[in-house]
C-alpha cells in the first residue's frame, strides 16, 4: 500500500484514526466517547490532508486511462450481487431459496470483479502499447 516512508505514516494514521472513530462511535453516548469521535476525525482529517500533500512527490503512473464505462459496469454488476445477495433473504422464506440466490448474487460480484473490471484496467494497459 505505502511506497514510501510518507505515505506509510500517514496510512498508519488513518488506520489508527479509523480505529479510534470506529470507538467514539460505539460509546456514544458518555463524554468519553464523544471526544474518542473528535479525535478520530481530526487524525482521519490530518491523514487524508498529509497524503493530498505528498501526492505531488510521487511519479506519473505507470497506468494509461481506461475507459470509464467499463468500470462502471464492473463497480456495478459486483454491487448487484450483493444487492441480489441481501434483497433474496426477504424474496423467499425457504432456505434452499435464500441459498440460490444468495450463490447467484455471489456469482454475479465475481462476474464483475474478475471478468469485467480486469477487462476494463487491462484495455489500455501500458505492456500492451
Amino acid at each position: 500500500m505505502a511506497a514510501n516512508r510518507s505515505q506509510g505514516s500517514y496510512y498508519t494514521l488513518f488506520l489508527a484514526a479509523a480505529t479510534v472513530l470506529c470507538a467514539g462511535i460505539f460509546f456514544w453516548s458518555g463524554g468519553m466517547g464523544k471526544l474518542l469521535f473528535v479525535v478520530g476525525a481530526a487524525g482521519i482529517a490530518g491523514s487524508v490532508f498529509g497524503m493530498l500533500s505528498i501526492k505531488s512527490l510521487e511519479g506519473k503512473t505507470a497506468l494509461k486511462p481506461s475507459p470509464l464505462v467499463m468500470k462502471l459496469i464492473g463497480a456495478g454488476a459486483s454491487a448487484l450481487g450483493w444487492v441480489i445477495t441481501l434483497f433474496g433473504m426477504h424474496l423467499t422464506p425457504s432456505v434452499s431459496g435464500r441459498i440460490l440466490l444468495a450463490l447467484v448474487g455471489i456469482g454475479v460480484s465475481l462476474f464483475g470483479i474478475i471478468v469485467v473490471l480486469p477487462a476494463a484496467f487491462n484495455k489500455n494497459a501500458v505492456w500492451k502499447s
